[in-house]
């Protein structure tokens, strides 16, 4: 029984790491979208998005077939838990994804946007977020996943800054408001997506350790 039930987590594992490569793509082709003016790189993260959404269903009923026929405890209980949310996650930022698309697709037919806002050092360090904690995932890393974590406050403060530049620019000029509030949007989901990277690294902390780090990650490295 033992074995049959470290197999099947083994392929649930498998699973979730499939899906973790589509999400991280479909995150990448968001921010080209943005980045490019594509329309058609838009369109690509928008229609594929009902894949990710079949597969954060077929994981999610594996892990409530696993925990009913065999009852896991202790290591075992933590990892199929942390599983569970972790693949809520990854389909939260499949969504988020589609959504900067489908504001990229808007901005693409619409004048330049402003220089001040500079989206790719932002998507460059939420990719990065992203791609740690998928990491963390993956190698079992405690110490990449507080990586993680502690880079939460800095995709924080890009946020913020973008939104105080838009209500300076709205004030200075009302005629661009629709494409400002665009620009926010696209702005919200990348921080969006990066507080959903930090559950992932502290569902990895859990998995590992059994230490709920959530709102204290940053005292818990002190302990470490």
């Amino acid at each position: 029984m033992a074995k049959h039930l470290q197999k099947e987590i083994a392929n649930l594992k498998d699973t979730i790491l499939r899906l973790c490569a589509i999400v991280e793509k479909r995150v990448e082709l968001a921010a080209d979208a943005i980045q490019e003016r594509d329309v058609d790189i838009a369109r690509e993260v928008i229609e594929s998005d009902i894949e990710i959404d079949d597969m954060e269903v077929e994981v999610e009923e594996e892990c409530l077939k696993i925990l009913a026929l065999h009852q896991p405890v202790a290591v075992d209980l933590r990892i199929i838990v942390a599983m569970l949310k972790i693949n809520n996650d990854l389909e939260r930022i499949g969504d988020l994804a589609v959504n900067i698309a489908e504001r990229g697709s808007y901005l693409a037919t619409q004048k330049a946007i402003p220089s001040t806002f500079d989206f790719s050092t932002m998507a460059e360090k939420v990719m990065a977020m992203l791609r740690q904690s998928l990491d963390s995932f993956v190698e079992m890393d405690t110490e990449l996943a507080l990586q993680v974590c502690a880079a939460d406050d800095e995709v924080d403060d890009i946020n913020r800054k973008m939104h105080e530049q838009v209500e300076a620019l709205i004030k200075g000029d009302a005629n661009d408001v629709s494409m400002l509030i665009h620009l926010l949007s696209v702005s919200r989901h990348f921080e969006r997506i990066a507080d959903h990277a930090t559950n992932i690294a502290e569902d990895v902390i859990y998995m590992i350790k059994g230490d709920i780090v959530r709102h204290k990650a940053e005292s818990f490295n002190e302990e470490s």
